[in-house]
């Protein structure tokens, strides 16, 4: 592999899993009320 490929591997590893433990850390952190009942006709 190149170097460049090896580089933008990289950088997209790191964009996808900084945004999973973005989300994960977002759940954890949640303090909000739960809602009773979803309001969505499907």
């Amino acid at each position: 592999m190149t170097p460049d490929a090896i580089a933008l591997m990289l950088v997209s590893m790191l964009v996808l899993w900084g945004g999973l433990g973005a989300a994960i850390v977002n759940i954890v952190r949640f303090k909000g009320p739960e809602p009773t009942e979803s309001m969505r006709d499907l």
